[in-house]
């Protein structure tokens, strides 16, 4: 099996792209929505929250772990890479590197927009892969210099998860980041949406920065860079690289949950992030476990 983990219902979307990429695997998603959200809490914690969940996975037979959220790969995963698994048995992988991989393909001019959660913001992950990348696209392509510019949405997570996200109501507080975002560096040209919740927001998105550009005189959007496809795509080609880990990889083409929460909360609330016809075929269940 593949396991795919988050702290809360945003890493939904994430499988929601890798089972419509990969829909032959096995998966085992664990949302450890009962003590979500992760994005305010000390180091830490994030790290001994998410290090259990990561080994509740691999103790039910996952040879391979995604965290699909971005606070768990920001601050724990890195560490539990480097002294928590065997890589000769078990992998765990984040979002953030491959997320980053597909910015140089998008911008033209080398200013990147990030919105992300306040405390994916503070940890500067995205910032230093960044610079990692462009580190190596300016030795091969002479690129130019790098232009990254952070915005915390705090209050888009709580806004999806109440189901709010639709309503007129929430237009303001789409608007309010993305034009507190470029504001500080008007020429940004590609945004990189850091949250795994925010696909849920694209369609506001994109209307909010029709009008600002439109008010600016300048009709070009900035183009948009999602996680989940990116993430899928990442994964099919690792395990074609790692042949000894993708034949580990059972393929019965089964999907079960495991949540922290009430298993009829989480169905309710889990519904909001899985649009793929995979999981409308049949009533999503989930199980309660204890971490």
């Amino acid at each position: 099996m593949i396991g795919v983990f988050d702290s809360g219902y945003g890493g939904l979307t994430i499988l929601d792209s890798i089972r419509h990429e990969l829909p032959e695997y096995d998966f085992l998603y664990l949302g450890d929505n009962a003590r979500a959200p992760y994005g305010t809490r000390s180091f830490e914690v994030i790290y001994q929250y998410t290090l259990q969940a990561v080994q509740y996975l691999l103790r039910s037979g996952c040879r391979l772990v995604i965290l699909a959220c971005n606070t768990a790969s920001a601050k724990a995963l890195r560490t539990i890479q480097q002294h928590d698994i065997c890589p000769e048995t078990h992998r765990v992988l984040g979002v953030i590197r491959p997320t980053v991989e597909a910015v140089p393909a998008v911008t033209k001019n080398g200013h990147i927009g990030i919105l992300a959660t306040p405390g994916t913001v503070s940890s500067g992950s995205y910032v230093l892969e960044l610079e990692k990348v462009f580190a190596d696209v300016n030795k091969m392509q002479n690129f130019g210099t790098l232009h990254i510019s952070q915005q915390a949405c705090t209050l888009w997570v709580p806004l999806i998860e109440s189901g709010e996200y639709l309503s007129e109501g929430s237009d303001w507080f789409v608007e309010k980041y993305l034009r507190e975002l470029l504001r500080q560096d008007p020429q940004i040209d590609t945004i990189l949406l850091a949250c795994t919740h925010y696909p849920l927001l694209l369609p506001k998105i994109r209307q909010s920065l029709t009008r600002i550009r439109q008010e600016n005189g300048n009709g070009r959007l900035p183009e948009l860079v999602a996680q989940g496809d990116i993430v899928a795509r990442s994964l099919r080609d690792y395990l074609s690289r790692h042949p000894e880990i993708e034949n580990s990889c059972s393929k019965g083409g089964s999907c079960r949950f495991l949540t922290t929460e009430s298993a009829d909360k989480f169905a309710a609330s889990a519904s909001v992030f899985l649009q793929s016809p995979l999981f409308r075929e049949s009533p999503l269940a989930a199980e309660h476990i204890e971490l």
